[in-house]
């Protein structure tokens, strides 16, 4: 199968749907209203307590209004303790369709998709976690993030059209640019976002590898039950 060239971008792109789910929630007390000034018509996609956390904040009639529920866009429940959430076909077609493409237009008209603009994802506190003393292989192996590195790494592949945001540091100068430019962001933002984004990712994993290769299985048999 030929692979997928893009021809045609545009360098502002405004942002109209943002994805949201972090677990380090420092600055969304800022950030959330913050997106709904940039647009009177953003919608917030997000998950389990970011969720909750954004629903608060935005109150009963601002969360109506802006905010979704990633169940209830995809219309797949979460996995019991929150294990799949956002691995959806509907959320990685909003991630990665293309704006001159007239099928990825179709497919997200099929899909009911919508487009996705900006992704705002920090990763479940791996490095924290095996820090600690004490840790145990279980405690390591529950903070190794899935959909969080996914989301993260498709919002940087389509820095084309769309933010990537792991860094609550970064806050301050992305709403400062979306005030300046009318709820839009540049290219080149999207592009130092994207490389800030893929250098995290793979710091996080190279943190995991590091850790699975000094631990022994001895250790790891110790942490559990062994069935039959």
């Amino acid at each position: 199968m030929a692979l997928n060239i893009v021809e045609r971008i545009d360098d502002a792109v405004a942002v109209r749907h943002v994805l949201i789910s972090v677990s380090d929630k420092a600055g969304l007390d800022v950030l959330v209203p913050a997106l709904v000034g940039s647009n009177p018509e953003i919608r917030l996609y997000s998950t389990g307590g970011t969720h909750k956390t954004i629903a608060d904040l935005l109150g009963a009639e601002g969360a109506a209004r802006h905010l979704n529920a990633v169940s209830d866009y995809t219309g797949q429940p979460e996995m019991q303790g929150g294990l799949v959430k956002t691995l959806d076909f509907k959320i990685y077609l909003g991630l990665l369709s293309e704006t001159y493409n007239p099928s990825h237009r179709d497919d997200l008209m099929r899909a009911g998709g919508e487009a996705i603009d900006m992704v705002i994802v920090n990763l479940y506190p791996f490095e924290k976690t095996v820090a600690q003393a004490g840790v145990t292989a279980e405690q390591a192996r529950t903070n190794i993030d899935i959909g969080g590195p996914c989301m993260v790494r498709a919002a940087a592949k389509n820095f084309l059209r769309v933010a990537s945001v792991t860094d609550p540091a970064d806050y301050g100068a992305i709403l400062a640019e979306l005030r300046a430019g009318g709820g839009a962001l540049s290219l080149a933002t999207r592009w130092r976002l994207a490389q800030k984004a893929f250098a995290h990712t793979a710091c996080y994993d190279a943190a995991i590898a590091g850790f699975l290769q000094r631990t022994t299985i001895e250790t790891v048999r110790g942490c559990y039950r062994m069935g039959t």
